[in-house]
């Protein structure tokens, strides 16, 4: 078991990889490759051309054959992926990682076609295939995989750019991270890692939020034409393959992805666009008010109030608020989370060459999932830690559909890991006597969900604003600075100023690199529950809590529209939208009477 030794935090976990490989150079982890490579092959000779003649019984059987394969893969990336994160700047970490993707990709080349040959079937012979139950027990797989059959390439383009993945976006996601991991922002006499900078920017000590803003601003800055170099590749390479693909606009590829329709997304940006005022413009305001200025500076927006008391909470108390939350709602959902506790499936604390921020990585339904957080006892990080707990419940809990089925779409993976914040956000404000505190609560939890809301559908915003402009040529660091402030003093109104170094804050946003337009998730997620909530607080449905976990358990097999109905929700109505934005809006409201 790997602690870290106490502080004033407690004794915070780093997390024990040895369930998925005991170390890089393990026997076991080489056996695993070397098999799994001959039964890639084997599955190649076996079923390569044949899909088409199969019986249904023996389709399922070649389905459950790749799934396997598939897992074995899928647990090997994980380890190097985790091991890689928990040290980013070590070169043996990166070496490793990128040594098997290089092995992992050229395994998988084997494979490749068994999914470009599903999607060349027609759809009567696959509706014949599927009236076996070894088939239909995969049904939902094939469905989500049917939906890029108009983009599919041919199996030579495919397979080559299947190859070419590890020199392209990997490579390219490889640099960034290791950039980020590299840079220290100074602090007086001290040199910060970024999570550790990012932090400052939520102190009690304005001077300190303003020094943490200008080295941020200014080290980001040198280093701004890498990184326009690194984001102009990548969306020119995503306009490439979008071209070929037959993409209507750079979204689809993420919305097929989320299994969520355009116009689904469409009515949620519209929807949150159309709250700026009453929602982050009116807050700043009130916050510009209550610090006694007319504008706030950026790095006062995420400020503790004046009369906050910035309690600091040990690594237990934070455990113990967040697991006493889940139990109050689900004793199920307590229990499955005290185990990352008590088996050091989680990363806690800050180091140099940490990935910043925070994740839930689900490796495999036969290992369990890890959480990585930047554990620095605030307010924030409880919230953090709920978050991320409710995506590894949520891993847990799909684990049973197996490894093809169990992944959920970004868009309702959100959902677990915001109602899991909510579900910890009002156990302490309950708990909360002081109205003081509670409105320092109140205010922080309005904050979180701008963040989450706001915040997030702005930086979709710049990345559409961006990949557009892409199309016509490259964008200087410059450029790229000005979409960035456009649309952030749009979202977040006139009582914030934006000072120049601040243009250079999309730099360190992983998602524009790792993952294109996910950022929207986040938003549908947090709306979504708001909804999802206030159902729940109304009490008109019955076994809420069994309802809320069978949604969880069914992973990647319902999509929205299946998994809302038994709470009389549907996400394609513009009303749901609004309808989760008054939760905020009330919030906001609320604070003002005070």
């Amino acid at each position: 078991m790997n602690h870290q030794p106490a502080s004033d935090l407690g004794i915070l976990p780093e997390w024990n990889l040895s369930d998925l490989y005991p170390s890089p150079d393990s026997p076991q982890l080489d056996a695993d490759l070397i098999a799994v490579a001959e039964a890639a092959r084997a599955f190649e000779a076996a079923y390569a051309g044949k899909l088409a003649g199969l019986t249904g019984a023996a389709f399922g059987k070649a389905i459950a054959e790749y799934e396997r394969i598939s897992e074995i893969i899928y647990r090997a990336m994980s380890y190097a992926q985790l091991l890689y994160s928990g040290d980013v700047s070590n070169p043996e970490n990166g070496r490793f990682y990128q040594g098997m993707q290089e092995r992992v990709t050229e395994i998988s080349t084997h494979t490749l076609f068994f999914t470009l040959e599903i999607n060349r079937l027609d759809d009567a012979r696959l509706a014949e295939l599927l009236a076996s139950p070894e088939a239909g027990h995969y049904a939902p797989w094939l469905r989500d995989l049917r939906v890029f059959r108009p983009h599919q390439l041919s199996d030579e383009l495919e397979k080559m750019l299947h190859e070419l993945h590890v020199v392209g976006t990997a490579a390219w996601n490889r640099l960034f991270d290791e950039t980020m991991a590299r840079l220290r922002f100074p602090m007086g006499e001290a040199m910060l890692t970024s999570a550790e900078v990012l932090n400052q920017l939520s102190d009690t000590d304005g001077a300190k939020r303003k020094a943490a803003a200008k080295s941020l601003g200014q080290v980001l800055g040198e280093n701004a034409p890498l990184f326009a170099l690194i984001t102009n590749t990548l969306a020119k390479e995503k306009e490439i393959d979008d071209k070929w693909r037959k993409y209507p606009r750079p979204q689809s590829y993420r919305n097929l992805s989320n299994q969520v329709e355009d116009h689904v997304v469409d009515a949620l940006v519209d929807a949150v666009q159309g709250c700026f005022g009453p929602l982050s413009h009116r807050y700043y305001a009130l916050k510009a008010k209550w610090f006694g200025v007319d504008k706030l500076d950026y790095w006062d927006r995420n400020a503790p109030l004046p009369d906050d008391s910035d309690r600091k909470f040990t690594w237990a108390q934070a455990r113990d608020t967040v697991l006493g939350a889940y139990g109050a709602f689900s004793p199920e959902m307590a229990e499955i989370g005290r185990r990352f506790f008590d088996n050091d499936w989680i990363d806690a604390p800050v180091r140099p060459g940490k990935s910043p921020g925070a994740f839930a990585h689900p490796t495999v339904p036969s290992v369990h999932p890890y959480l990585l957080v930047n554990f620095q006892g605030r307010t924030r990080d409880v919230m953090t830690l709920a978050h991320e707990l409710g995506h590894g419940v949520h891993q847990v809990l799909a684990g049973g559909q197996g490894p093809l089925m169990a992944d959920t779409p970004l868009t309702l993976a959100e959902t677990a890991s915001v109602f899991g914040e909510m579900l910890t956000f009002r156990a302490m404000l309950e708990g909360e006597t002081s109205p003081k505190n509670r409105r320092i609560m109140l205010a922080s939890k309005v904050e979180d969900m701008l963040n989450t809301v706001v915040r997030q559908v702005a930086f979709y915003q710049f990345e559409s604003l961006l990949h557009d402009e892409r199309r016509r040529g490259e964008l200087s660091p410059e450029h790229i600075g000005e979409l960035w402030m456009r649309v952030q003093s749009e979202s977040l109104g006139p009582a914030l100023r934006f000072h120049d170094e601040y243009r250079h804050f999309w730099t360190y946003i992983p998602h524009f690199v790792h993952s294109p337009f996910y950022v929207y998730a986040y938003a549908f997620g947090d709306c979504l529950v708001n909804s999802l909530y206030s159902v729940h607080a109304k009490g008109g449905i019955a076994d809420f809590p069994a309802k809320y976990l069978d949604m969880l358990r069914s992973g990647g097999v319902h999509r929205h529209k299946e998994l809302l109905a038994p709470f009389g929700l549907d996400a394609a109505n513009p009303d749901f939208w609004r309808q989760g934005l008054e939760v905020v809006i009330r919030f906001i409201d609320e604070l003002e009477a005070m």
